[in-house]
């Protein structure tokens, strides 16, 4: 394990640690024989499905035994484990900057001799390879399950009002008057809650700015004020077709209206349901993809990977934490947990979808994905802040002071990042 790298990983993460020798792992060999697995998952949300999988695995092999921990604040407690260097065997995480700082730290095995990888959506795959913050040969995670996050929209109102979905940027606006023509409010949002501007910013962002954009910010070769101008523009538009105040609400009041029909759509996340439906269990809810452009064809479903699995690289049970993953990828063990969380299985396979994502159904089954762009920004940034306080800015110069500050703001946070790849790209050439 490359020690130095570790350190100036977990240094990016948290403040200045230095990391002495590594030592140790989460599995063991009890005296009867029986190797212990202990796998640490992100999501305490999903605490009874992980309960439920970690039953079934334990009644199925006599030959290891698995522990699942789902804690509150899980990043914060295993960033600091690393620090102790008490390491789990595997851990259960989001496709974001957090991993991109940990595989950036040298501290997940190389996985790609498990044949799991090669069952894979390759779209997923590819999202795992953009997280990369330096190239890196092998394969580090296995893709899970993934969210999508569009417009979620009353179905019932749109058919009684006999409303189509739109398929462009023209059409959506004109459904928004529409709408709002009806007496009904088009839209909610709950920006008091800064991460909620994140969700129509990722929608609109997907499809209006290349994938691999801040990676080309950070190579020298565009700039965020090119990039993002058009999104911002947009994502303003849409704030007269929501209440007259939507910073006076948050993201429980927005699933409140919209659950009580005060709003007929919702730009928000598929993680958002369960919250509606607890205020209203009958509503019915689908999802159509971001209408952002005029030609159909170049709307992509924001869609990333939610939860993903990697083994520490101080695993020293690598063919049991493989057993596990093998179980955790059986058709039954997915569908159980998509069931649960309301999630997109990100391996091959016919699997049951909850009809909220019958919309959304045909850019899923043809890849017709993008990653969440929030997953690249670093989190001191506070990009979501940034694009609130850029929301509340009714001034002429709002759009050119938000783009100016998005990219100082950037190349604060990334500085040391884009010395590196600097560095890297000159000794590739």
């Amino acid at each position: 394990m490359n020690q130095k790298g570790l350190a100036k990983g977990l240094a990016v993460m948290l403040t200045a640690v230095s990391l002495l020798s590594v030592s140790g792992c989460g599995s063991q060999n009890t005296t009867d024989g029986v190797t212990e697995i202990e796998l640490v998952n992100y999501k305490p949300e999903a605490v009874e499905a992980f309960e439920e999988i970690e039953r079934r695995f334990n009644e199925t092999h006599d030959d290891i035994h698995l522990t699942i921990e789902s804690p509150n604040e899980a990043m914060t407690i295993l960033k600091t484990r690393f620090i102790r260097e008490d390491y789990p065997d595997i851990v259960g995480i989001g496709g974001d900057i957090n991993y991109s700082n940990f595989l950036d730290a040298d501290m997940f095995m190389d996985i790609s001799d498990l044949e799991l990888v090669n069952e894979i959506k390759p779209v997923y795959m590819d999202m795992e390879e953009a997280l990369e913050l330096l190239p890196k040969e092998g394969v580090y995670a296995l893709p899970y399950a993934a969210n999508a996050a569009g417009i979620l929209y009353n179905k019932d109102m749109f058919e009684q009002h006999g409303w189509e979905i739109p398929e462009t940027w023209s059409k959506f606006i004109s459904l928004c008057e529409q709408i709002r023509g009806a007496g009904i409010q088009p839209l909610t949002f709950g920006l008091r809650d800064t991460w909620t501007a994140l969700s129509p910013w990722n929608s609109l962002v997907v499809s209006l700015s290349p994938a691999n954009v801040c990676k080309e910010v950070n190579a020298g070769n565009t700039t965020f004020t090119k990039e993002y101008r058009t999104t911002a523009k947009k994502i303003k538009e849409l704030m007269q077709y929501t209440d007259g105040n939507p910073f006076a609400y948050g993201y429980n009041d927005a699933c409140t209206a919209f659950a009580r029909g005060e709003a007929a759509m919702y730009t928000i996340g598929s993680y958002a349901v369960p919250q509606i439906m607890s205020v209203n269990p009958d509503i019915n809810i689908d999802t159509f993809t971001f209408p952002a452009n005029e030609n159909e064809q170049d709307n992509v479903l924001t869609s990333g990977v939610d939860l993903q699995f990697s083994v520490m690289s101080t695993c020293e049970n690598k063919e049991a934490a493989y057993d596990v993953l093998r179980f955790l990828f059986e058709h039954d063990t997915v569908q159980l947990y998509l069931d649960n969380q309301n999630a997109i299985p990100c391996m091959e396979g016919d699997f049951e979808l909850p009809s909220m994502m019958d919309g959304i159904q045909s850019y899923i089954e043809e890849g017709r994905m993008g990653d969440f762009h929030d997953h690249y920004y670093p989190s001191e940034m506070s990009v979501d802040a940034i694009i609130q306080t850029y929301l509340l800015d009714n001034s002429s110069g709002a759009l050119d002071s938000f783009l100016s500050r998005f990219d100082n703001e950037w190349r604060r946070y990334n500085r040391d990042l884009i010395q590196r790849l600097q560095e890297y790209e000159e000794g590739e050439r």
